[in-house]
């Protein structure tokens, strides 16, 4: 497979990913974050470090809204709710077994 083709399959993989996201905003980042360690900001983050990669400018809240579909802010008032304790613990639990 030549260098173009590949990056065109996983940028359409990263825009189904994002795509998915958008559709489950049910799935809090924080379930994200305890089953795959990684969530809607960390990809934001990654977007953002591969802007900048490439020499672009891009501030955390214009990455954010490009995963997000809008704003974070109106992302978090629309979709996120308080996390359970149970949600809480084994955040705490996967990153102490990190070294977070």
């Amino acid at each position: 497979m030549d260098d173009s083709t590949r990056t065109e399959l996983e940028a359409a993989a990263f825009r189904r990913l994002v795509a998915h996201f958008r559709e489950r905003t049910d799935v809090q980042n924080i379930d994200l974050m305890n089953l795959s360690g990684f969530c809607r900001n960390c990809l934001s983050k990654w977007y953002r470090a591969a802007a900048e990669d490439k020499g672009l400018e891009m501030t955390y809240d214009e990455a954010r809204e490009v995963v997000y579909g809008m704003p974070y802010d109106a992302w978090k008032a629309k979709h996120q709710t308080e996390a359970t304790p149970e949600q809480k613990a084994a955040f705490a639990r996967s990153h102490a077994a990190e070294g977070h």
